[in-house]
């Protein structure tokens, strides 16, 4: 029997694999969205990740801090899908650039329709991408900036400019689309 940092004891490889799908799931699937914005490309790195975790079984005692060693292969995926030439074409001719330029709904059922999660949800989507993982990292995951650095290989003063500068451009989007912060 293994013990594993984050997952506890386990007697094999599969219990240990389900055990970190039920814990990461849904979380890497919401993180890998926030890269390539298209749900089922998502689901398919999420899966990625856990052939990789699958492969790397004997080598898991290893790593230091297993949240950001997923977290990160999940970056690192996503980055790759973001790079390659086949994602661009596909995301291309998606239904979400139509989904923001759609007129089928009034501005009143829409604005009705969208939550302030939602509203600011999609406003983070439209961030930069340097921007939207720190965001994303620090307040959706609630990782801390050591935690992010370790994630992403970036220096702590780099991740609290760009989580400022995130923060900034969110408000400017916000204020932009009329949303003042101050709804009931």
């Amino acid at each position: 029997m293994r013990k594993v940092k984050d997952g506890g004891p386990l007697e094999d490889r599969d219990t240990w694999l389900e055990t970190i799908m039920d814990k990461y799931g849904e979380r890497l699937t919401k993180l890998a969205y926030n890269y390539v914005k298209d749900w089922k490309q998502a689901e398919d790195i999420v899966q990625d990740v856990y052939i990789t975790c699958y492969k790397n079984y004997e080598k898991i005692d290893e790593i230091i801090s297993f949240k950001s060693w997923i977290f990160r292969l999940a970056i690192n995926k996503s980055k790759d899908v973001l790079k390659s030439s086949a994602f661009r074409k596909v995301v291309m001719n998606s239904s979400l650039f139509t989904l923001f330029t759609s007129k089928e709904l009034s501005p009143e059922k829409d604005l009705l329709k969208r939550s302030e999660e939602e509203f600011l949800s999609m406003c983070v989507l439209t961030l930069p991408v340097k921007y939207r993982e720190v965001i994303t990292l620090y307040y959706y995951e609630e990782c801390s900036i050591e935690e992010i650095k370790g994630m992403l290989g970036v220096n702590q003063n780099t991740i609290k400019t760009r989580l400022s500068r995130g923060r900034v451009k969110l408000k400017k989007m916000m204020e932009r689309w009329g949303y003042d912060g101050e709804q009931a």
